[in-house]
């Protein structure tokens, strides 16, 4: 019999009560975490581990959690990870622009944690649509 496989989710946030608490949750849920609270840190884990979803604030102290996003997404191994970007802050266009830095959601802080669950697991399943969807299209296009 196959062994479950635990999806692991990077968490980057620089306030450690938003970073416990996406931990806890996550946890919950079945998930291994590994909580980052800057992006040095977080660049270093992805490069040294592979993860299912990167969930990470957009400002995190000097660093820009659009850029750190953007960085990880150049990693051979995360260059299809999905995203959720988080932000309490009131910046202009900024749905746009994480998507443009590789979100797949964007989030308002406070969350609401069951909101959060939902998101999560929808965007565990974005590399899986994209690849049935995307790939046939590719291929018939050569033949």
């Amino acid at each position: 019999m196959d062994k479950m496989y635990t999806k692991k989710v990077l968490v980057i946030d620089d306030e450690q009560t938003v970073l416990n608490e996406l931990c806890d949750m996550l946890g919950k849920n079945g998930f291994e975490t590994t909580p980052c609270l800057s992006a040095d840190d977080a660049l270093q884990a992805a490069l040294d581990d592979t993860f299912d979803l990167i969930i990470s604030d957009i400002n995190l102290g000097m660093e820009s959690g659009l850029e750190l996003c953007q960085k990880i997404h150049r990693i051979d191994t995360c260059h299809e990870t999905p995203v959720i970007f988080l932000s309490g802050a009131q910046i202009p266009d900024i749905i746009r622009r994480s998507h443009v830095a590789g979100g797949t959601y964007y989030v308002r802080k406070p969350f609401d944690p069951s909101v959060m669950a939902e998101l999560v697991d929808k965007a565990m399943w974005m590399p899986h649509i994209l690849h049935a969807h995307i790939t046939p299209r590719q291929t018939a296009e050569f033949v």
